[in-house]
């Protein structure tokens, strides 16, 4: 999702994009249909949750639950709708994964730097000065 926001820089306008990590709503499971599901199974679901959330049928339905399940349906009953979610759901799921990853990987360094012989600094210095007169004898 990009946000447009506008800034003055040095006495004229330009517009700056900001990416910000929301994460995307799964529709597929407000409307408990699986992401391979057909427009009847995607209408069936929601006309069943929609009688069981709606305001008017049952007391202790939320209001917010209707709103999401119709903003659910809005989009997945629209084949371009739908494809702009999938692939935005897909891009998400590839970003997640590539963070896992890179995580790991730090993980993984900083067990190795840990696993590394621990000296203090006079220890460093005594060892560097040995290390000096060794290679000085041999030449």
């Amino acid at each position: 999702m990009k946000l447009m926001i506008w800034a003055r820089d040095a006495a004229d306008l330009e517009v700056q994009v900001v990416k910000i990590n929301m994460p995307i709503p799964d529709y597929y499971a407000f409307l408990q249909v699986p992401p391979t599901a057909t427009q009847y199974e995607i209408k069936r679901s929601y006309r069943r949750l929609a009688r069981q959330f709606h305001p008017d049928l049952n007391q202790q339905a939320l209001d917010k639950h209707i709103k999401i399940l119709n903003e659910a349906y809005e989009v997945l009953r629209d084949p371009h709708k739908r494809t702009l979610y999938d692939a935005q759901r897909h891009k998400a799921q590839e970003r997640r994964t590539a963070d896992q990853h890179a995580l790991r990987r730090k993980q993984e360094q900083a067990r190795q730097v840990e696993q590394e012989p621990k000296m203090t600094w006079v220890e460093g210095f005594f060892g560097f000065i040995k290390e000096l007169k060794k290679g000085l004898r041999e030449d």
